[in-house]
């Protein structure tokens, strides 16, 4: 019985540690931070490496503190169209390729702050890419939000604002499509809207090959 009780705790241990090395997990480990800094440089090390405290300080927080916290760190990163940057008309940086260079458009701050938010534990299904339009502008923008249910008011992530606020406070931003790398739905007032059948999103599954490479 003594050697039955002491095999479990020693179980027990193994699980503990386990949990504790699968929670202390890195967003960027040492070899990706490694390629990182001999691409880019020491200051792209030193923004990973800031990233990282971040978020192991929000780790246990609750969502809207992690969305708060996540869209504040990478609203410090500066703009930047793909065509000055990758020379291409259109192109959905990794987030590594878009802390690395410092640089990038609206969809790139989408992406980033996604895969850290997904990091951090917040569902997936309630992050979704968010096709808009400026009231002051024909050009697309794109936003980060974030439902806590599918019939909530979604709180948007702006490149253009350091607040995370409820779209019904964003009067200058009309909402079109709402993307969760899944399914397109078409927006609405009151909830995420009807789906849209669609074929592939060429942007989405290129980036989500350079993900599975860890491009940089």
């Amino acid at each position: 019985m003594k050697a039955l009780l002491l095999f479990f705790v020693f179980l027990l241990i193994l699980l503990l540690k386990a949990d504790e090395t699968d929670a202390g997990r890195p967003y960027v480990d040492d070899a990706l931070l490694k390629r990182i800094t001999v691409k880019y440089n020491q200051n792209a090390q030193k923004r990973f490496e800031n990233l990282q405290k971040i978020l192991d300080r929000v780790k246990y927080a609750d969502d809207v503190k992690k969305l708060s916290v996540v869209n504040r760190f990478y609203n410090s990163v500066h703009y930047g169209s793909d065509m000055e940057i990758y020379g291409v008309k259109n192109y959905w940086a990794t987030p590594w390729e878009f802390l690395g260079q410092n640089r990038g458009d609206c969809e790139d701050y989408v992406i980033a702050k996604y895969y850290a938010l997904i990091y951090l534990g917040v569902d997936g299904k309630k992050l979704f890419f968010t096709y808009v339009r400026p009231r002051n502008s024909k050009i697309p923008h794109m936003v980060l939000t974030y439902f806590k249910t599918p019939r909530s008011e979604p709180l948007v992530l702006d490149n253009n604002s350091e607040r995370v606020i409820p779209a019904s406070k964003r009067t200058d931003l009309t909402p079109i499509y709402y993307f969760n790398g899944d399914t397109l739905y078409k927006a609405r007032d009151d909830s995420i809207g009807h789906q849209i059948d669609y074929r592939s999103h060429k942007e989405w599954e290129i980036l989500q090959d350079n993900m599975k490479r860890k491009k940089i």
